[in-house]
């Protein structure tokens, strides 16, 4: 199994759990995802106050909007766009695993899964994070 990318989420080891996401806390205390270094949005600090952290794959659903046409012609459609406020703080914007009809309510506990989106030229499962109503 290879991340798709794997600079922005950690994989479950043997598949078994919630992949996390690759984030970062500020010496302020303030997380953010992904990980930069460019300042923190609140203090502005540099450098060394920022240190990369790994954030759990749970969060609740604060937003959603299902996409029935996109401008790319070669991106398949329909597809969900949600927003989730993970349980460390940031708000991350990402696609439900399925497409839904039925809209899920705001609130509702959300939590990171992998789907497959491709395969590489070795036959090797291409993943990438996605969000689904938590278990």
């Amino acid at each position: 199994m290879k991340a798709l990318k794997p600079e922005l989420y950690l994989l479950p080891e043997g598949g078994v759990g919630l992949a996390r996401l690759k984030g970062g806390r500020c010496a302020c205390g303030h997380v953010f995802f992904p990980m930069q270094t460019y300042g923190c949005e609140v203090c502005g600090r540099t450098g060394d106050a920022l240190e990369p952290t790994l954030l759990e794959g749970r969060g609740s659903l604060v937003a959603s909007a299902r996409v029935l046409l996109h401008a790319a012609k070669d991106r398949r459609t329909p597809f969900v766009v949600a927003s989730i406020r993970l349980v460390d703080g940031p708000v991350v914007r990402t696609l439900l695993a399925e497409d839904r009809t039925e809209r899920l309510p705001v609130g509702t506990p959300m939590q990171t899964c992998v789907v497959e989106v491709g395969r590489t030229e070795s036959d090797e499962a291409i993943v990438d994070l996605r969000f689904t109503p938590a278990s």
